[in-house]
């Protein structure tokens, strides 16, 4: 395969990039300087807070496109280039039918926090691998500030439990089951692909000279716009089925074997 045209690497975090024990590797790095140099742009795209996204790639923050809140938000050096907000009435609305549902814990996502009412230990020892900063409420509903997406969690299966409940809000927003245990609702346009093709037409990159990986059906629409998709080989089957190639597994160095063949083949 000729990777050369590309000129575009857009990474999911969870599941892709982070290992199972939510780790980005060295190699990555390495990677992602040696790339760098020979004029490849990099983003990273995940249904997690900037914040989050952020102190996992620390070392390379000010070079990096970061995608947040599935596409809600986008920020490159400290800038907005990006904000798709949740409408508070629709919000409003789910917060009621997510109250009804048992084994649940609820995130409102805003730019800067997350927003939860005091959550049971065993949640609350989640909330820090995913949100760097977030705050307790007594009540979600009735929020006055900006959200950019509701996040629910639940410890058995968010497709089973979760999805079910809220797949009527279809019609009018976007309802992703974004990881085992998430279920994501965001304004109809806050998706990875949204976002991709904003940032595509900012740097003047076209799908056919953009590389993507993913794992979950959060990445579908990122995966259809880009030439190079990959899903990993440990990805649900409907993005096994829209991606074009196929790679390792998060904790096989997917995504790095992927880019050091990229190297090999530019260098």
């Amino acid at each position: 395969m000729d990777l050369t045209p590309v000129k575009l690497v857009v990474t999911d975090m969870d599941g892709t990039l982070l290992n199972s024990s939510h780790q980005v590797s060295s190699r990555f790095f390495e990677l992602f300087e040696a790339l760098s140099k020979r004029g490849i742009q990099f983003a990273a795209a995940s249904g997690r807070q900037y914040e989050s996204i952020a102190v996992k790639l620390t070392p390379i923050l000010d070079q990096l496109i970061v995608i947040a809140e599935n596409g809600g938000l986008v920020r490159h050096q400290g800038r907005e280039l990006l904000s798709t907000p949740l409408d508070p009435k629709l919000r409003d609305q789910v917060l009621e039918r997510l109250e009804n549902i048992p084994g649940t814990h609820v995130v409102l996502c805003g730019k800067d926090s997350a927003y939860l009412t005091p959550p049971t230990p065993e949640f609350e020892g989640l909330l820090k691998e995913y949100y760097g900063a977030f705050e307790y409420l007594d009540r979600l509903r009735g929020f006055p500030g900006e959200i950019m997406k509701i996040a629910v969690y639940h410890f058995k299966s968010s497709e089973q439990y979760i999805f079910p409940e809220v797949q009527d809000f279809e019609a009018a927003l976007k309802v992703k089951v974004s990881g085992a245990h998430w279920v994501d609702v965001s304004d109809p346009l806050a998706h990875k692909g949204h976002a991709l093709k904003h940032v595509q037409k900012q740097l003047g990159i076209p799908p056919e000279a953009t590389m993507v990986f993913g794992d979950y059906n959060n990445d579908l629409e990122m995966l259809t716009q880009a030439a190079f998709s990959f899903a990993m080989a440990n990805a649900h089957p409907n993005v096994l089925k829209t991606a074009r190639y196929q790679t390792g597994s998060n904790d096989q160095e997917g995504v790095e074997s992927v880019l050091t063949r990229l190297l090999e083949q530019l260098s």
